[in-house]
C-alpha cells in the first residue's frame, strides 16, 4: 500500500466528480489517499489564491507521502516560481516522495530541476487520468504502478514508418521537458534548466501547429534546442486546422525542426494530454535507443 497525497497547485478543479472517482479508485486498490484541505479551493480561475496554493505545496512536501499527485494542470504555477519551497520539495524527494504531474506542473518540475537537480515524474493527474467514467487507461495505470513499486525501468513506443532507423548509437543524457508552452515561457528566466547534452521531450494541447513552431523557434533562438542530444515529440492534441493552412500541419513543423538542429528528432512518445501515457523521470540520466521503428527510453530501477 502506498501513501498518495493529492493537492491542487494550479487551476481550480472544475470536474470534482472525476477527481473523487479517481480518489475512490486508488483507495479501492488499497492505497492510502490523503487529500489536501485546499484541493477543491477556488479563487478566480485558480485553486485558491497564491498563498493558499503555496501552502498546499508545502503540505505535500511535508506529507511524507510516496506520491504527491496533482488534481489537474491548467495555469498558475509560473506565478509562484519565485516563492516555491524548493529546499523542502527537494528534501521530500530525497526522502522518497515522487512528485507526479503534467501540463502546468512542468513549471514546478523545470524550476526544481534548475534550482536543486531533484528528479520528479512527468505522469498522470488525478482527475483526467484516474477519474474518467470509463476507468483509467491500462497502460497509464501499469506505468503508475511501476512507479509506486520502484520497478519502472523505461518506456517504449513505435515510431512512424518514416522515422525508421536502421542503426543508431544509443543516446545518453538528462531527460527533461514537458509542456512546450510552459518551457517556452520560461526561456530567459532562472527557472529553465540549463541542460546541455540532454534528451528533451515535449507535448501540448490546444496549440495549432504554427504556434508549436513559434514556441520551438523561441527555444531554438534561445540556444536551448541546439544543445540537446535528441528531441522527442509526445502528443499534440485538440487543435483545429484552418482552411488557409494549405497543408501546413504538425508534420511540417517536425520536418522544419529537423533542418534546424543536428540532434535526431523523434515523434510518437506516449505522453501528453492523452489517456495512454507513460511515467517519465524528469532530471534523470536516461538512454534513448532506437532500432528499426522501436524506440526506448531506459533508466533502470530508481529505488
Amino acid at each position: 500500500m502506498s501513501h498518495i497525497y493529492v493537492y491542487s497547485p494550479s487551476s481550480a478543479v472544475r470536474d470534482k466528480a472525476a477527481v473523487r472517482r479517481g480518489i475512490a479508485r486508488l483507495k479501492a486498490m488499497g492505497h492510502e489517499v490523503e487529500v489536501d484541505p485546499a484541493a477543491f479551493a477556488v479563487h478566480m480561475r485558480f485553486a485558491g489564491d497564491d498563498d493558499t496554493r503555496l501552502a498546499a505545496i508545502g503540505r505535500a512536501a511535508a506529507s511524507g507521502a510516496d506520491i504527491a499527485l496533482i488534481t489537474r494542470g491548467g495555469y498558475g504555477l509560473t506565478r509562484l516560481l519565485p516563492r516555491l519551497p524548493y529546499k523542502a520539495i527537494a528534501k521530500s524527494v530525497a526522502k522518497g516522495t515522487n512528485w507526479v504531474g503534467l501540463s502546468d506542473f512542468t513549471a514546478l518540475q523545470a524550476a526544481l530541476l534548475a534550482k536543486t537537480g531533484a528528479v520528479t515524474w512527468a505522469g498522470p493527474a488525478m482527475g483526467e487520468d484516474f477519474g474518467p467514467e470509463g476507468g483509467a487507461d491500462e497502460i497509464m495505470q501499469a506505468c503508475f504502478d511501476d512507479l509506486l513499486s520502484g520497478q519502472g525501468e523505461g518506456a517504449g513506443w513505435q515510431l512512424p514508418a518514416a522515422e525508421r532507423v536502421d542503426a543508431m548509437r544509443p543516446v545518453h543524457g538528462t531527460l527533461w521537458g514537458g509542456n512546450l508552452a510552459i518551457l517556452a515561457g520560461l526561456a530567459g528566466t532562472p527557472w529553465l534548466p540549463a541542460i546541455k547534452g540532454g534528451i528533451l521531450f515535449i507535448e501540448d494541447v490546444h496549440e495549432h501547429p504554427y504556434r508549436v513552431e513559434r514556441m520551438l523557434t523561441q527555444l531554438l533562438y534561445a540556444g536551448v534546442l541546439g544543445q540537446q542530444k535528441a528531441i522527442v515529440f509526445g502528443h499534440f492534441t485538440n487543435y483545429k486546422p484552418a482552411p488557409h493552412d494549405r497543408g501546413f500541419k504538425l508534420k511540417t513543423v517536425v520536418d522544419w525542426l529537423r533542418t534546424q538542429v543536428r540532434a535526431p528528432v523523434f515523434t510518437g512518445l506516449p505522453f501528453g494530454h492523452v489517456p495512454t501515457k507513460v511515467a517519465l523521470p524528469v532530471g534523470a540520466e536516461v538512454h534513448l535507443a532506437v532500432e528499426g521503428r522501436d524506440a526506448f527510453l531506459l533508466w533502470g530501477h530508481r529505488h
